[in-house]
């Protein structure tokens, strides 16, 4: 379950992180969007060696559902720092 949730965490981590750099690149926040480009680009190198790799089952599920909730909270931390 554990290996699971970290999966979940991936996903989560780099779609939110994605989702609140859109925000503040299309805001014209440099600074921020320095900041978050630089974080993400930080969690992708890491997510990469791991999350297309994993064999456990359920684990592309588990990422889809990361991913799908890492998008509405980045999008809500968008709109709070907007």
């Amino acid at each position: 379950m554990i290996a699971l949730l970290s999966v979940w965490w991936r996903a989560f981590s780099i779609v939110s992180m994605t989702s609140l750099n859109v925000t503040q690149v299309t805001g014209h926040h440099y600074v921020s969007a320095f900041f978050t480009g630089s974080l993400l680009s930080f969690i992708w190198w890491a997510n990469t060696r791991t999350a297309a790799h994993s064999d456990l089952a359920g684990a592309q599920v588990m990422y889809t559902l990361g991913a799908g909730c890492g998008t509405v909270f980045g999008m809500y931390l968008g709109s709070l720092v907007a």
